[in-house]
Order: C-alpha cells, then structure tokens, then sequence
C-alpha cells in the first residue's frame, strides 16, 4: 500500500480474511496452531514456511499490528511486545553485549533511565548521556564500543525536540545504530525512519490505543535488525497478547483524526498557560517559543498532546494545583481520550535523584498535561480554576 496515505493505510491494512468473510478482523484467541502433518509441523519449526507456530511467537492479531505500524513508519519489519518497557528493553537486550556502550540522550522516560542505570550495568553495558541541547559533544563520548544511540523525541516529560537528522547523520558516519522513542509524537505525527533512524520504538499504551484500556509497545526498522529482537524475544517471551494486538489495530484507524483534535486542543491549552501571570514557562513544540520550534515543524506534522510547564512557587504551588484540579485525572498515563496532569518529579521521574532530575529538565514545579479530546474549554477552565 506504498501510495496510499496514513489514513487509508491504517484503515486498510488487514490480515487475510477467513472463509466467513468477515469485514473487520476477527480475535485470534489461541496461544498456538495445528499443523497438517508431520512433515508440515518439522518445515514450520525449521523456518522452511513462514505460518503462526505459537502466540509467544506470533499470532494474526500481532502480525496485523505490526503490519500497520510498519506501514505507518516506513519499516520493513517489527515485533510487537506486552508494554513499551518491554519493547525497549528486549530491543537493547537484543543488539547489545557485555561490554557495550550506548549514547544516549540525557532526557528520556524515568523507566529507562533505572534500565541503564540499575540493571545493564549487572551485565557490564554502560552508557553516557549528551545533553540535547548540545550535539557538539556527542561525538567526543563515542568510545570504541559504543555500539547505540538511544533518544526521544519528543521528551517525556520535559517535551523537548531533537534534531533527529543531525542524530541520524551521526549515526551513519560512525556506524552506530539509532534507536528512538517516538512515543510522544506517533506514527502519524513522525516518522523517525526518514531522518536516519533504524529502529522505532512505541508504548501502543499511549496515543496509539488512545483511551487507556490496554498496555503494549512496538519495535519497527530493518528486518536484519528485527529478526535478532525476534530471536531474542520469542525465547523470553515478552510477546503482547492478541486481545491487546487486536484492540491496538482497530485503535489506529481512528489514530490521525484523534491527534489532530489532540493537537488542537494542546496547542490551545499551551498557549493559556503562556499568557498565564503564575506560570514560568510552557513547552510544546508547536509553540513560536519553543527552542527548537523550527526543528520541530521540519520533523513532525504538529507538535503532539503533552504539554510541560512550570508553576511559580514550585512544589508547593504545584501540589495546590493538583489538589484543585475537577475535571482533569490525576494519573501517570498519557495520549488518552481523558486529559491527565503529572507531576514528574514525585511520580514517573522519582526514582531520580534530584540532580539527575534537573539534568533532564525536570524542576519540583514542572507538571505535565497530556491534553485530551474534552472540549478545549472545558479543559482550560478546569486548569484555570486550579492554579494557584
């Protein structure tokens, strides 16, 4: 479906229909498949036919998963998994030896930062953070075992932009392999794979699933790549279940039309906050303020549903202002149907010590709203009404 659009292509790419002729894909409910005979089930375990053996392994609902994510994102291949840390780390656990290095960006996911921090170092694999707004350093921290760049972009939670191309071109000169997190923006919003990119990583959790029923995460990119996060996986069995697989896929055929009132809304929401006495600052990568504005519009088609800001006064104003809010949730999730308001530094992020914190951004008084698809009054209103 190359010259299709994003939205036929998420609508359209199916599995095979069965002998019912069924419109919309039916729930595959089995952990494993019969085989003909003997000589078909020894062909099927040897690679020689490419058919579902087990769900650990595969299964039509994932298989149709991956395909539209694949499709969305340009990538020959993926493997769908039971939650976005499970994707990130079976997708590293795969590629990565003892005594490797990753690069990575000093800004990512509070879960990610304890996965390098407080368990590769147990199988010697290390790492060293450049700061984002900083490539000129990235270079000097590439040691000869480096073997990953590792980013997000957008940044959960401080909502920051890399420039993925100036990444991608770092590396391909050192023959590195770059890994991004494009959970933030989407498949619809970015496609990480144009810039360089080898390897997309999602949590399904967030905008892809959309109302926050169901947990999942995704790697796409290179076949050569995915085949060893395959091999890889379908031993340790991280697989995402087919009920998920099956939600997830009917989820993205709504995926562009919910961002882009996502967006909307978001845009709206940051640009009160902007003009709002008790507020520092405001980050969304489609405000004119943003650091990185330009490179934002040149990477992604809107800025997103998760907007950062800091409260004057800090911890205690912010805890004022969660106690306040009415409508809006207080939960650590994001990309939901149902607006949510953070505080990073005593939920996702508190693992952290407070210098790794202000490292990646992240100040007592920063609160992160992942904006939803209530009326945007409504929502401004609510976020009004609570700040101190």
């Amino acid at each position: 479906m190359d010259n299709k659009k994003f939205e036929t292509k998420a609508i359209r790419t199916q599995i095979e229909r069965t002998q019912f002729l069924e419109h919309s894909s039916p729930l595959y409910l089995t952990s494993s498949f019969v085989f003909e005979d003997a000589e078909d089930m020894r062909a099927s375990f040897a690679e020689e036919k490419d058919r579902n053996i087990y769900s650990r392994y595969s299964n039509p609902n994932s298989n149709e998963f991956v395909e539209k994510v694949c499709e969305m994102e340009g990538a020959e291949a993926g493997f769908a998994f039971a939650s976005g840390m499970a994707a990130v780390f079976s997708t590293l656990a795969a590629l990565l030896n003892s005594g490797d290095h990753i690069l990575s960006a000093g800004n990512i996911f509070g879960s990610t930062h304890s996965l390098f921090n407080n368990f590769f170092p147990k199988w010697n694999i290390s790492h060293s953070y450049f700061p984002i707004d900083d490539f000129d350093v990235i270079e000097s921290l590439i040691t000869p075992n480096t073997k990953l760049i590792y980013a997000e972009s957008p940044t959960n939670p401080g909502v920051d932009v890399l420039d993925l191309e100036v990444l991608g071109g770092i590396a391909k000169k050192h023959n590195l392999i770059l890994v991004i997190d494009n959970c933030f923006a989407s498949p619809y919003l970015q496609q990480p794979m144009r810039f360089g990119a080898d390897l997309v990583i999602h949590s399904g959790t967030k905008l892809m699933d959309g109302q926050g029923r169901v947990l999942a995460g995704i790697t796409v990119g290179s076949s050569e790549l995915i085949d060893k996060v395959y091999r890889f996986s379908r031993i340790t069995g991280p697989a995402l279940s087919p009920f998920n697989a099956w939600v997830l896929s009917k989820s993205l055929e709504t995926l562009a039309i919910r961002v882009d009132r996502h967006c909307d809304n978001a845009l709206k929401v940051a640009e009160f906050l902007e003009s709002h006495e008790k507020v520092n600052w405001v980050k969304y990568p489609f405000l004119k303020s943003h650091p990185k504005y330009e490179i934002a519009k040149k990477q992604m088609k809107a800025g997103g549903c998760v907007v950062a800001f800091e409260l004057k006064g800090g911890l205690k104003a912010g805890q004022k202002f969660f106690d306040s809010i009415k409508l809006l949730s207080l939960s650590a999730n994001l990309g939901d149907s149902r607006s949510i308001v953070t505080h990073p530094a005593s939920t996702t992020h508190s693992k952290l010590t407070k210098e790794e914190r202000l490292a990646s951004g992240i100040t007592d008084g920063m609160v992160r709203i992942s904006v939803g698809l209530e009326h945007s009054d409504d929502i401004i209103a609510d976020i009004q009404q609570a700040l101190p």
